[in-house]
């Protein structure tokens, strides 16, 4: 890709020592930005002009110096017209690397991504990563590839060709091009950012070009279902036999707190019985590995035994005819229409209303709900303890009740004052009644 600038030029540069004679060193610029090298030369400061960055007087030496200025610089021009026909992208380093004799081929960015993507793919099938991380991660490497092309005009590129401003126009394109939220934008950014470090570690590149780059989450409040919403999901009449499936996966979910992959996953043989003498979910989750070891409520053993006999499950061993997930996310927009639900409904929106309203706001403590959704450690967990209006209202009504009560009692000990201070008022009557009788009595 062509440059909009370029300069080369020679000059002396000091060295420690109190000499006349300096390193002659070479800079070049490509679009105001600048690298330098030396070139292994020394020369008199006496017989230098810097105005024409060449050697002065007729002396064979300085005839010589010129000339081996004069070809290096030609050199560096042939090899640039080289870049420009291949319409290679044109950078300073590049041109820096290239007198330096470092022009040997290293990976290229795809080439580090597809590899990275490739290893990964064979760990998905050890069970190290889920299908779903490696699907991320081929769509962050066809971003970057369309990036390229969209800006530079090529489809891959060196990794020294990295720099702050590739990073920053990168987020800029994902979200204005293509049209991505904040969030998205930044995981995909954190999937590249991934392989640029790996690049760092293995000394393709010199210097990481995120160091200096600054990114901030955008907080999304994610509500799950409140307790009236899960009931006009559960009691709803379909038309259509695939909208109750649906419903009823996305239910079963709302019990069991399962993701979409375990759900699908999930065969007669991970239902067992369990210390309490009744039926537990004992699986792992296919994301982390992590043992999920799960109590079923009744409605959960209602859904399983509806579908015991499904053709579907039979033929799967599986214990629910699970859709796909896009199938599933799709069917569940048409079902919160139908039920007057405003909210999104998705799969994951399932396992955000198991451990909120269905656990967490039933008083399940925190550190058993962990357990049960398979999470590493509670702060995992405490990103589903979203407060819903419902447990407001009762912690507020218990507030009220609590007041009301302090209010009756500083009542009641009044109303115990004043009838005994009556009491003590009948006494002094009493005595005052009885006050002239005692005077009588002593004159």
């Amino acid at each position: 890709m062509l440059e909009s600038s370029f300069g080369i030029t020679f000059f002396l540069k000091s060295s420690i020592k109190s000499t006349n004679e300096k390193y002659i060193y070479l800079r070049i610029t490509v679009d105001g930005v600048p690298k330098e090298t030396s070139t292994k030369r020394k020369w008199d400061i006496n017989r230098w002009e810097q105005k024409t960055a060449r050697a002065t007087g007729n002396k064979e030496d300085a005839k010589a110096l010129n000339l081996f200025l004069n070809s290096l610089e030609l050199k560096i021009s042939r090899y640039r017209d080289e870049l420009s026909e291949k319409r290679d992208n044109i950078s300073s380093i590049k041109l820096i690397n290239y007198v330096l004799g470092k022009t040997a081929l290293k990976s290229t960015v795809m080439q580090e991504f597809q590899l990275h993507n490739d290893q990964m793919l064979a760990l998905v099938e050890k069970k190290v990563f889920a299908i779903g991380t490696h699907v991320r991660y081929k769509i962050s490497k066809n971003h970057v590839k369309e990036f390229m092309l969209f800006k530079y005009g090529v489809e891959d590129m060196e990794f020294n060709e990295l720099n702050f401003e590739f990073v920053k126009d990168y987020e800029f394109y994902l979200k204005t091009v293509k049209n991505i939220s904040n969030n998205t934008a930044l995981k995909y950014i954190t999937n590249f950012k991934k392989i640029v470090l790996t690049a760092v570690d293995k000394e393709i590149i010199p210097a990481d070009p995120f160091k200096r780059f600054k990114s901030k989450k955008i907080k999304v409040p994610k509500k799950p279902l409140t307790n009236h919403e899960l009931a006009l999901l559960e009691k709803h009449k379909f038309s259509t036999a695939r909208l109750g499936v649906v419903r009823d996966v996305f239910v079963f979910q709302c019990y069991t707190g399962l993701a979409y992959i375990d759900v699908y996953n999930l065969k007669q043989s991970d239902l067992k019985v369990g210390v309490d003498g009744e039926k537990w979910i004992m699986a792992g989750r296919q994301k982390t590995g992590s043992p999920i070891n799960i109590p079923l409520l009744p409605k959960a053993v209602e859904i399983i035994e509806n579908y015991r006999n499904h053709p579907l499950c039979m033929e799967r061993n599986s214990v629910l005819p699970v859709s796909s997930n896009q199938k599933m996310n799709e069917y569940l927009k048409e079902i919160a229409d139908l039920c007057g639900i405003t909210s999104a409904l998705n799969t994951h929106k399932a396992r955000r209303t198991f451990g909120s309203t269905v656990t967490l706001n039933n008083n399940v403590p925190i550190h058993v709900v962990k357990e049960m959704l398979g999470h590493k450690s509670v702060s995992q967990t405490e990103q589903y303890a979203i407060t819903e209006e419902v447990a407001i209202g009762r912690e507020m009504q218990g507030l009220i009740q609590r007041l009301a009560d302090k209010e009756n009692k500083a009542t009641e000990i009044t109303l115990e004052t004043i009838e005994k201070m009556e009491v003590e008022l009948k006494e002094m009557k009493k005595m005052l009644a009885l006050m002239p009788n005692l005077l009588k009595h002593n004159q």
